[in-house]
């Protein structure tokens, strides 16, 4: 024996929903709304963030390749060749020739007044030399020039110009003799004396003493 149920279905019509929506919503309370940021305020934000990105990455690189890029940029915006920003060489000058302009035999309380720091490189050379013997130069003792400088840390452990001939070109032990004789030199378009002692050979000693036999 079969019994059907039938059941009642109640629809409510759309605008009773909307309306009950309404009763149950706060006097105070806002609709959300979907926030877009505005084009131009997203175009600042992003040349920002890039710009921030930029500086990073240039400041990361060495000092050679900033300057490179900084090249590379003025010459892509203003144009022009590479070859107008290489700097001339002409009057470069190494740690050697400025001790070479700068050099003296002997070293003064007047040379010390006014010291640049060329000067000072000089003079900071002239500290590492030792000067109780010379090393000279006798090449052209028959026109009666002479070159004196002073030995080097190197000479002195070797013993050349002391244990060994004085002579720049002589390397003779055997039958050294010392002498002191009186410098005359022009240094900077001035005259000067200085005595020096040497230690030569025999055959060296007579190259020295050419002119006063």
């Amino acid at each position: 024996m079969y019994f059907h149920l039938i059941t009642n279905c109640v629809c409510f019509p759309s605008c009773m929903i909307r309306n009950e929506d309404a009763l149950l919503k706060k006097p105070f309370q806002k609709e959300k709304q979907s926030k877009v940021a505005h084009r131009q305020v997203a175009t600042d934000e992003w040349d920002r963030e890039e710009a921030r990105n930029q500086r990073f990455h240039f400041l990361a690189l060495d000092a050679y390749a900033r300057h490179k890029k900084m090249v590379n940029d003025y010459i892509l915006y203003y144009g022009g060749k590479k070859e107008d920003f290489k700097r001339s060489g002409e009057n470069d000058k190494t740690d050697l020739d400025i001790i070479r302009e700068n050099h003296r035999f002997l070293w003064r309380e007047e040379d010390e007044a006014d010291m640049n720091w060329e000067k000072r490189l000089s003079k900071k050379y002239y500290d590492k030399l030792f000067k109780e013997y010379c090393i000279a130069d006798l090449t052209k003792y028959k026109e009666n020039k002479f070159g004196f400088r002073w030995r080097h840390e190197k000479e002195v452990v070797s013993g050349k110009g002391q244990f060994s001939c004085g002579s720049k070109h002589c390397d003779e032990k055997e039958g050294l003799k010392s002498w002191e004789v009186n410098f005359g030199y022009v240094e900077h378009g001035e005259k000067k004396n200085a005595l020096v002692k040497l230690r030569l050979c025999p055959e060296c000693s007579y190259k020295l003493n050419f002119h006063h036999r």
